[in-house]
């Protein structure tokens, strides 16, 4: 069952600018493991989290140094997801989420859906 929808659209140029206006921006937005990767990518991840916080319904006890997007053997995104983070997405029910990502252009733009046995 279907607990809930994410969508983020994030322009890619103005993510850019605030990455660059304040540097400490990407050490609390991005875990050690995304940090080194294009901006582009970059403005996906970011995307990615705040549809997270959609999809959940509230942003308590979600963290973005809790979520890791990361990618399969055979590139599908998905989220790694810990600590309070983790604990957080269970209490709510949610049992699986899907990912998707796109970025074209200056845009990027990240959709998920969270799914339980409510």
């Amino acid at each position: 069952m279907i607990l809930g929808i994410g969508v983020d659209l994030v322009d890619i140029s103005r993510f850019e600018k605030a990455i660059n206006q304040t540097p400490k921006l990407k050490d609390r937005l991005f875990t050690e493991s995304e940090r080194q990767l294009a901006t582009q990518s970059l403005a996906a991840r970011f995307a990615a989290k705040e549809a997270l916080v959609k999809a959940v319904g509230k942003a308590k006890g979600l963290s973005f140094q809790g979520v890791t997007v990361v990618k399969d053997g055979e590139g599908k995104p998905f989220f790694e997801l810990t600590g309070e983070t983790e604990q957080t997405i269970k209490s709510h029910g949610i049992e699986n989420l899907h990912l998707s990502l796109s970025h074209d252009g200056n845009m990027a733009v990240a959709y998920v859906v969270a799914e339980g046995a409510k």
